[in-house]
Order: C-alpha cells, then structure tokens, then sequence
C-alpha cells in the first residue's frame, strides 16, 4: 500500500455507466485515483499490466454473458499481478464465487454487496483494508460461505433441488425438462447453476452430473 501522502491507485470495472460514474466521483471524493474504468472485464484486463493499480474495483457480472466476467477477472488478476488487491461489487450473494476467490487464502481481497455499503467511509474503509492485504466480506456474504460449508445442498433453490432429485433417478435433462414442464434450456441452467453452488468444476458434464448425484445422495 502507497504512503499516506501518496493516494491509492484504483480500476473500476462495471458495465453500469451511472455505477461506474458514481464510484469514480465517490473514490475521487474518498482521495483515491481512479486511472481507469472500463465497461467490461476484457478491456480492463488489458489496461491492467500498464496501469499497476493498488486496487480493482469489479463488478461480479459484466458482458458478454453477466455471468461471472468480475470473478474470473478478478482471479486472473492476483495470479497474474499479486501486488494488486481485488475488491468484488455485487447486488447478489454468490457464495461459489466469493468461495473462488478466497480459496488461496491470501489477503488482498474483498466482496461487497452494493446495496449495503452504507456509506462514503465504509467503502473507502473497505478499499484501504484490501490494499493493505486485508480480507473484506459483508456479512451476508459470511453466511452463505457458512452455509455452504455446512451444507452445499442448503444453497440449492427448490427448483434446482428438484431438478438435482430427477438426475439422481438417472434422466436426461430432456427427460427432466418433459416431467417439469419447463424448457430443455431452463433445466440446463439449472443444473449449470447447481454444479456451481457445489463446487464442482468444468470436467465434462457427465462426471459432474456423477458427482453432483452423489453429494445428494450423501445428504
């Protein structure tokens, strides 16, 4: 973290103009110098290597897909750029993501959510403590995280333990979308989603359908 004298250097990453408008005049108003803002995680990581910032300020879900450009981005960046504390801003819980991103268990990283930062002190509090290697989690985040590891399953929707149910007796996600009612395309985000929330990681659908089967059937 820079001296006292010399303010922290900060990215900002959102595909909200308005947010992204909003956090450089707060960070500005913070003392911070925001040397860049970009409206999508690519563009941001190709300004990274030149800028060196002391903080990265991303937004979780961000073009093309909203999915989770923030999270991978952020990942990429303390493996490429140790030096560089990321601090995640999200209007949702994503307990696998903040799970991803604190898996190293290095410092240096932070995940917020935005409608319960409070106030100018809070989130210029927040940045200082990721850039002098602190960890910042809202509580709610904590939670999850807590739940999780207590029980994966606990994470899941109704719907996606239904879905989860229906590939432990074996059927197809065509087969599983004909007894729901529902499209082929609905019951494949579902079991995206739960392959997510258990922390299985992309090995090829069948082996995580395998695993995901077993973690309920273990239940």
């Amino acid at each position: 973290m820079p001296s006292e004298s010399v303010p922290l250097r900060v990215v900002v990453a959102d595909d909200s103009v308005l947010l992204r408008e909003g956090l450089i005049r707060l960070f500005d108003e913070a003392g911070f110098d925001t040397v860049g803002a970009f409206g999508d995680a690519d563009t941001l990581l190709e300004a990274v290597p030149d800028l060196m910032p002391d903080v990265a300020v991303l937004d979780v879900r961000m073009p093309p897909t909203f999915r989770d450009e923030g999270v991978r981005a952020a990942l990429r960046i303390r493996r490429e750029h140790p030096s560089i504390a990321v601090l995640l801003l999200s209007q949702y819980v994503e307990g696998t993501y903040a799970q991803e991103l604190l898996a190293g268990g290095e410092g240096g990283t932070g995940y917020l959510l935005k409608d319960r930062i409070a106030s100018l002190d809070e989130l210029r509090d927040a940045v200082s403590r990721v850039a002098a290697g602190g960890t910042v989690l809202d509580p709610q985040v904590v939670r999850e995280l807590l739940t999780r590891r207590t029980d994966p399953l606990a994470t899941l929707t109704p719907r996606e333990r239904e879905v989860l149910e229906l590939m432990a007796e074996g059927r197809t996600n065509a087969a599983i979308a004909a007894r729901m009612v529902v499209s082929v395309g609905a019951v494949e985000k579902n079991v995206t989603s739960i392959f997510q929330k258990l922390g299985l990681e992309d090995s090829g659908d069948d082996h995580r359908r395998v695993l995901a089967v077993l973690a309920f059937l273990q239940h």
